[in-house]
């Protein structure tokens, strides 16, 4: 199976899920929970991680947590081993816990919307698994970040940040007040928690957020992937590559893009950044044709060939 690249940098924010193998019970009872969360404190305070949002479901759990020394790997490396460890010598156990790898979404945080979409989907997993009557409040669901939002600081873990949540609510103070309106919408959407088009791009895709945070992700993930890793992200790597080198060399230039269909074919300053993209991008020639206005893709094989024989 291809794998995904994990995307590493400070102040990265991620929807982790893990599941238990072969879709196990990852939590047997609640002394399990209450390890779980110890266990994810400690990471925390090993690794820097701010935890937005967390649902601790039967056989599985989500994780809205951010990054701000970039260490996703090494964190949920020693969460879920740490805690795999301690499950198993308690309940006499051995071999796996979770399987395979962990699910990581990474979430554009600019306040657009999308850190809303993934805490919310986490507070909300009991009401879609039907863990919750009609007539029970999200509140009373144990093992779930929801209770704490509605909390006084003073009663929260230290390493639940509420601030950024709250406020792509619309809740500027998290005061009595704010904590209430809070709980107000989050009933408010439980009709809905079973919709999937509001959940669009969440369970598939690799990432969630903007055009241009995806763009950035790409060049991000350029250099870094091989051939075990999805085809599909390489190529989609591979353009976003190509177009930060087209944006580089048209600066240089002091060219504007529609410099580039004006221009004739043989344009020097074009078959050298066509060279360049050939060199450094796995782009096809026909794609490096097309993307510059070169022509055909012989039209620039040969081009290209006239430009290696007179420098």
């Amino acid at each position: 199976m291809p794998r995904q690249l994990r995307i590493e940098y400070p102040g990265a924010i991620y929807h982790v899920l893990s599941r238990g193998d072969r879709r196990e019970p990852i939590f047997l009872d609640d002394g399990d929970g209450h390890d779980f969360i110890k266990t994810l404190s400690e990471a925390c305070q090993k690794t820097g991680f701010q935890i937005h949002a967390f649902c601790l479901m039967k056989n599985h759990f989500h994780l809205v947590v951010e990054t701000p020394a970039g260490h996703l790997v090494a964190g949920l490396r020693w969460l879920l081993s740490t805690y795999a460890n301690r499950f198993n010598h308690r309940h006499d156990l051995c071999g796996h816990v979770f399987s395979g790898r962990y699910k990581a979404l990474v979430v554009d945080g600019s306040n657009s919307g999308y850190l809303r979409t993934v805490c919310d989907y986490t507070h909300l997993n009991p009401v879609r698994a039907g863990l919750l009557s009609a007539q029970s409040r999200l509140r009373v669901y144990p093992w779930s970040s929801f209770g704490c939002y509605l909390a006084d600081v003073k009663h929260r873990p230290p390493w639940l940040r509420v601030d950024r949540l709250l406020g792509e609510h619309g809740i500027d103070r998290d005061t009595a007040a704010g904590r209430l309106e809070f709980e107000r919408r989050m009933e408010g959407r439980r009709a809905g928690a079973g919709d999937a088009s509001q959940w669009k791009g969440m369970r598939r895709g690799w990432c969630l957020g903007t055009p241009e945070f995806k763009k950035g992700l790409l060049e991000r993930m350029h250099a870094h992937l091989g051939p075990n890793h999805s085809g599909a992200r390489r190529r989609e790597a591979s353009e976003a590559g190509a177009e930060a080198i087209i944006a580089q060399e048209l600066r240089r230039l002091n060219w504007a893009e529609g410099e580039l269909s004006r221009r004739a074919k043989s344009d020097p300053g074009k078959v050298a950044l066509a060279a360049k993209l050939r060199r450094e991008t796995t782009l096809t020639i026909g794609q490096i044709a097309r993307r510059l206005h070169l022509g055909t893709r012989n039209t620039l094989s040969t081009n290209l060939q006239k430009a290696k024989g007179h420098p």
